[in-house]
């Protein structure tokens, strides 16, 4: 499901700032070469995402869902020189393959990985971050949420990927229901309607792409 007219996305992606070079060689490697490369965010989520970084200044991310590297080049590129990135990610294939194209890179020295399970990995980490992106195996995506709230500086963020799966999340009354009878749907139903009944967060679901949810702590006024 196309959210957004083609065209229309292709001007707002020519009118904004997008990701360097090194990034697009990223993307033409994997689009070329790699298994799944509709994983990648591409570039007016990229820039998107590096708009947020600069507009709280993020110095502290952690991604969860490595991939190739593109999104992790792409948001060490719109943070200080001195933060980091931490990415996680099982993959230790993808993995080796994005480290070489961030040696490339005078933004590569900001980004750490780390390969395992992030159940496992997030608990071992130094808290606070100012930025979380949420884009590895959608089952864990709502324990993912709930562990990283509780890591976030006060005025950080979590972005979630993919939670609009295509449209399969709509209610079956929407859609045809051979095309959305998968166990990730309903994963990805999960973390959507508990975001949109937390009473301690404040979540915005943009269709962005294949829909990007964007959660902070709720503050009192």
């Amino acid at each position: 499901m196309q959210m957004v007219d083609k065209k229309i996305e292709d001007y707002c992606i020519a009118k904004s700032n997008l990701p360097s070079k090194e990034c697009d060689r990223i993307e033409d490697y994997t689009r070329s070469n790699v298994h799944g490369s509709q994983m990648l965010i591409g570039k007016m989520e990229a820039s998107f995402i590096g708009f947020l970084l600069r507009s709280i200044s993020a110095k502290r991310v952690l991604e969860l869902g490595t991939f190739t590297g593109y999104s992790a080049l792409a948001m060490a590129e719109n943070i200080p020189e001195d933060g980091e990135i931490f990415t996680v990610d099982i993959n230790e294939s993808t993995v080796s393959l994005a480290q070489k194209f961030w040696n490339q890179s005078k933004h590569g020295h900001k980004i750490k990985s780390l390969i395992g399970n992030g159940l496992d990995i997030i608990p071992t980490l130094k808290a606070p971050f100012d930025f979380v992106f949420i884009d590895a195996d959608k089952r864990n995506y709502i324990d993912y949420l709930k562990l990283a709230v509780p890591m976030l500086s006060p005025t950080g963020m979590i972005v979630i990927d993919n939670v609009l799966w295509s449209g399969k999340v709509l209610p079956d009354t929407e859609l045809d229901m051979s095309e959305h009878r998968d166990r990730n749907t309903e994963f990805i139903r999960l973390v959507n309607d508990y975001i949109a009944g937390e009473p301690t967060l404040y979540g915005t679901l943009l269709p962005i792409r294949d829909g990007m949810f964007l959660v902070t702590k709720k503050a009192t006024f």
